[in-house]
């Protein structure tokens, strides 16, 4: 008999792997950019992300991100994870200090499955910090570590003071 126990395992190097995958697809000048739009650029945003710069892993990724992506904007159900996640799995290794645990993944998909991976553990640890920026023009993402749990923009000196700057015109016109 197997017991399953739930156990949110991801590194701060994978929260970062998440959010910078999320944050692929920027708004610049109005138009959407795609900073994996090409395995050139992708070989090297792999690379800077500490994975593997191959093709599979830049396929993998590909396919998560936009599923990720609905998921954290409320478009679409968690489950839409489950291909992602076949054959993946945490196995422990004893070492002097104790346990590590491995992450194994079908080739190609390791990137792809620590992004999941970090995005369980954040809605376990950290419920409704990975969000999406309130800002309707721009399509990043945030994790709001503020104590309050109340940040809103992706970066307040460019959405947050855009976006304060758009209400105090639209306030000011209505007193006009």
């Amino acid at each position: 008999m197997v017991t399953m126990v739930t156990m949110p395992m991801a590194e701060p190097a994978d929260e970062q792997l998440l959010l910078n995958l999320l944050n692929t697809t920027p708004v610049v000048d109005g138009h959407e950019q795609d900073d994996l739009a090409d395995f050139a650029l992708a070989r090297q945003w792999l690379a800077a992300n500490g994975q593997k710069a191959t093709k599979q892993e830049w396929q993998g990724l590909l396919d998560v991100r936009t599923v990720l992506q609905a998921i954290v904007r409320g478009e679409q159900s968690p489950t839409a994870l489950a291909p992602f996640l076949v054959e993946v799995g945490y196995w422990p290794r004893a070492t002097a200090d104790g346990l590590d645990w491995d992450l194994r993944a079908p080739g190609g998909r390791v990137a792809a499955a620590k992004a999941v991976i970090a995005w369980d553990a954040l809605r376990v640890s950290s419920p409704g910090r990975l969000r999406a920026c309130a800002n309707p023009e721009c399509q990043l993402f945030l994790i709001d570590r503020s104590k309050p749990n109340s940040a809103k923009w992706c970066s307040m000196a460019v959405c947050g003071n855009r976006m304060k700057a758009r209400r105090h015109y639209h306030r000011a016109g209505e007193t006009a």
